[in-house]
């Protein structure tokens, strides 16, 4: 991949194409005579049809994971959820917040922001509301939120760690996040890492897991616990685009994981925080 630029324009590109589809057909790019796999960026998907609040105009069969099932949302949290497409995740949070609570929706897809918008004005959703903006800087003051979602777009994001650290600062004192995302153990053949394809599916821009895990840490959070953990395979049909059946074969016995995590971890409350000069506390 070349720059954060061109990555930022390669994923609006991908995801405004998507956005103007429905889920059936991002799930039917068929190969050959019998269907096989489909797009990358669907192999990854959870089954979100018998989650109280799903819509199923608002899915695009994108994601990789149910970080709102894990969520622990009370009646009444303001909730964000990052790179919300369609609006699946934000709608299924507005159940679990209900009437008095209020979800924000930020993607940096206008296409998708215009779709979201779309589902949440024909169900009388008040209380949702879409921001178009970059999630490395939210359009969201200071200690807004008492939960964040983010389900399989972190890795669509050049700059990581500045994205964490927006979590933490829209996060309110004792505020939380789940979010699902794609890691790595071992390394991918260069062939996956420079594929734009590959990167537009959250694979190629996967980092690995003592690295993830680790910027969650040092942007301040704590009590952090991975509360789900999935292995991903990616069919050999999608491989052979890219690699040699030699070259698929070595990488399948390198011991390199692809996986998918839901990952909790909470922002602590400003009397929880260490000390750090001779006035800070006795």
């Amino acid at each position: 991949m070349e720059n954060t630029n061109n990555v930022k324009e390669l994923v609006k590109q991908k995801y405004s194409q998507i956005a103007l589809q429905d889920k059936e057909i991002n799930q039917s790019s068929c190969c050959g005579s019998g269907c096989c796999s489909t797009e990358v960026y669907n192999i990854m998907a959870d089954d979100y049809t018998t989650i109280e609040g799903y819509n199923s105009d608002a899915d695009l069969g994108l994601g990789c994971g149910l970080p709102t099932q894990f969520a622990k949302i009370k009646k009444g949290d303001v909730i964000i959820d990052l790179g919300s497409g369609a609006g699946n995740d934000a709608f299924i949070a507005r159940h679990e917040t209900g009437e008095s609570g209020k979800v924000i929706g930020i993607d940096f897809t206008p296409a998708m922001i215009e779709r979201a918008k779309h589902n949440a004005e024909v169900r009388g959703f008040n209380n949702v509301e879409f921001r178009q903006g970059d999630i490395e800087k939210m359009p969201v003051t200071a200690n807004a939120a008492d939960v964040i979602v983010s389900n399989c777009v972190l890795n669509l994001v050049p700059n990581k760690e500045g994205v964490m650290n927006e979590i933490y600062r829209v996060l309110k004192p004792g505020g939380h996040f789940s979010i699902s995302d794609i890691v790595l153990e071992g390394e991918l053949p260069i062939q996956i890492k420079e594929a734009a394809e590959m990167y537009a599916g959250c694979v190629a821009g996967a980092i690995q897991k003592p690295v993830y895990l680790e910027l969650i840490e040092r942007a301040g959070f704590k009590n952090m616990i991975i509360q789900k953990d999935k292995a991903i395979v990616i069919p050999d049909d999608i491989l052979s685009q890219y690699l040699s059946p030699a070259q698929i074969e070595t990488f399948k016995n390198s011991g390199t994981g692809i996986r998918s995590i839901t990952v909790y971890a909470e922002k602590p409350v400003e009397n929880e925080k260490t000390c750090c000069g001779p006035d800070c506390c006795n």
